[in-house]
C-alpha cells in the first residue's frame, strides 16, 4: 500500500515518480473519462504494453503497476488495464532527461512513438489489405439507385 506523500521523501522513492495511464492520450476518451491531450494529438487505444515498450526504449526507469484509471468504463477488459510509473527527477530534483523534464512533455513523446512501433504498423497494414477485397466487390451491382419492385 502506497504511504501518503511527504516532504521528506526523495525524488527517487516509485511515490514520487509519476502515474500514466493509457486513457490520458485515448483519443476515443474524453476530457471527462481522463484524457489530458487534445484529441489531434492522442491515438487509438493505447496499452500499457505500448507505452512500456517507449519508455523502455528510451532508457527510462519506469514500473508497470496492474491499475486502472478510476473513469475507466470498461474496468475489467485486460487491454485497458495498466498504470506505468515513471521516475522523472533524480535525487536531487534535477530532471534526470531534458527529453522527458515534464509530464506533458512525457505524454507527448508517447503520442509521437506509440505510432511508429512496429505491432501498431502491422495492424495498420493488416486493415488495408482487408479493405481491398471489399471495394471491389461493391461494383458488381449494376441497379444501382433503382428501387426493387
Amino acid at each position: 500500500m502506497a504511504t501518503p506523500w511527504a516532504p521528506h521523501k526523495k525524488y527517487s522513492d516509485r511515490d514520487r515518480w509519476i502515474c500514466i495511464y493509457p486513457a490520458y492520450f485515448n483519443s476515443k476518451r474524453t476530457v471527462f473519462e481522463g484524457r489530458r491531450l487534445p484529441k489531434s494529438k492522442c491515438i487509438d487505444n493505447p496499452t500499457a504494453s505500448e507505452i512500456n515498450d517507449v519508455l523502455t526504449a528510451a532508457g527510462c526507469t519506469i514500473e508497470i503497476e496492474n491499475k486502472v484509471h478510476p473513469r475507466e468504463p470498461n474496468k475489467f477488459d485486460p487491454n485497458y488495464r495498466g498504470r506505468i510509473r515513471v521516475q522523472l527527477r533524480s535525487e536531487d530534483g534535477a530532471p534526470l532527461s531534458d527529453q522527458f523534464a515534464t509530464r506533458k512533455a512525457t505524454l507527448n513523446y508517447l503520442c509521437e512513438m506509440i505510432p511508429k512501433l512496429k505491432s501498431r504498423q502491422q495492424k495498420q497494414g493488416a486493415g488495408d489489405s482487408g479493405a481491398q477485397p471489399g471495394a471491389s466487390a461493391g461494383g458488381k451491382d449494376k441497379r444501382k439507385g433503382k428501387k426493387k419492385r
